[in-house]
């Protein structure tokens, strides 16, 4: 008895197919302005890196380094 009073559920709307995906390969000139972009932004890149001197073609030499102990001296 308690199935004719609950309501009918209305139909569901028809399901719209996907939509195509975007291309994903890029034109010559497209990839050339991607390439020039990140060589630029390579260039402007600082940071530790460029501060440590590793270099085989620099003379590296010992640092006089004196550490102070708790007593003070």
């Amino acid at each position: 008895m308690g199935s004719i009073f609950k309501p009918k559920m209305p139909a569901l709307p028809p399901v719209q197919p996907l939509p195509e995906a975007p291309s994903t390969e890029l034109s010559a000139e497209e990839q050339a302005r991607l390439d020039a972009e990140m060589a630029a932004k390579e260039r402007r890149r600082k940071g530790r890196k460029s501060t440590i001197k590793t270099s085989p073609l620099l003379a590296m030499e010992e640092a006089e380094i004196e550490k102070k102990t708790l007593l003070g001296s």
